[in-house]
């Protein structure tokens, strides 16, 4: 399934924005900025999906969940690893619910659960980097320590080593500061994070200007998707050699997310 979010991406689970993401009765619960504009997140999530498939991966579209206009963003609601997919539990009141509706999705997929964050332990995907050997956890105002003492467990028995951090407010998750661009390779916010924390990795360097500043989606090894205003990280990827996919996901911005955060890898492969 996935052990190194640096390889190349060969399938994922998005959830197309239709109605939900445009019903929102409380944008602040929902940690939404700003309404989107209904037809262009719907261009935008489109182009996404179309970028993925062209470049060989299987994107699987599952259906909104009612009242929740966050479950677009699949990424949170649970990780997969070689040995299944861990339930998440969402660290937004308002999110609750999302980790089970994508856990019986992926058991329709006949893709079996390895573990479950229970309560009160909350963790979301976006603050779960997999690379290779180790996990990088982000500890955030939506992962809690009860949550990432669950995971940690559950990973250190799959042969992981857990290496944690703190994610600094205004970011939501460890996502916003880092991507795993090749298999040994890391985009990151180095400033965010303590020396010595990617020992063994290669470095590609990013100013910390936005909540989602280290987010990209590694494709392949040269090749990643990244927002069309993020121009330090496009900037710093372009100059280490990688060939980088720019497109508009501002509406998606709205919702505090970067491109990570509208997929959820439930496979990937080596080059």
């Amino acid at each position: 399934m996935v052990r190194n979010e640096g390889e190349r991406l060969k399938k994922v689970v998005v959830c197309s924005p239709v109605h939900e993401y445009f019903t929102v009765d409380d944008p602040h619960a929902h940690n939404i900025t700003q309404p989107a504009h209904k037809e262009r997140a719907v261009e935008q999530h489109g182009r996404l999906c179309t970028i993925m498939r062209d470049a060989g991966a299987d994107v699987i579209d599952v259906p909104e969940l009612v009242h929740h206009p966050n479950s677009v963003f699949t990424r949170d609601t649970c990780v997969c690893t070689p040995e299944g997919f861990i339930q998440l539990r969402m660290g937004l009141a308002s999110r609750q619910g999302e980790g089970a509706w994508m856990a019986r999705r992926l058991e329709e997929m006949d893709i079996q659960q390895y573990g479950k964050v229970l309560e009160p332990g909350t963790v979301e995907g976006g603050d779960i980097i997999l690379a290779g050997r180790v996990v990088f956890i982000g500890r955030s105002m939506r992962s809690n320590h009860e949550g990432i003492e669950q995971v940690k467990i559950l990973f250190e028995k799959i042969a992981y080593d857990v290496k944690i951090v703190d994610v600094p407010p205004p970011r939501l998750h460890i996502g916003g500061m880092m991507s795993m661009v090749g298999p040994r390779r890391i985009l990151c916010c180095e400033e965010l994070f303590p020396d010595g924390f990617f020992s063994g990795y290669e470095i590609i360097r990013v100013p910390a200007m936005s909540f989602i500043s280290g987010n990209v989606i590694c494709l392949s090894a040269n090749t990643v998707i990244a927002e069309k205003d993020n121009t330090g990280a496009i900037s710093a990827l372009e100059g280490a050699g990688i060939h980088v996919l720019a497109i508009d996901l501002s509406e998606f911005v709205k919702g505090r997310g970067g491109p990570t955060c509208l997929i959820m890898p439930i496979e990937r492969a080596g080059e």
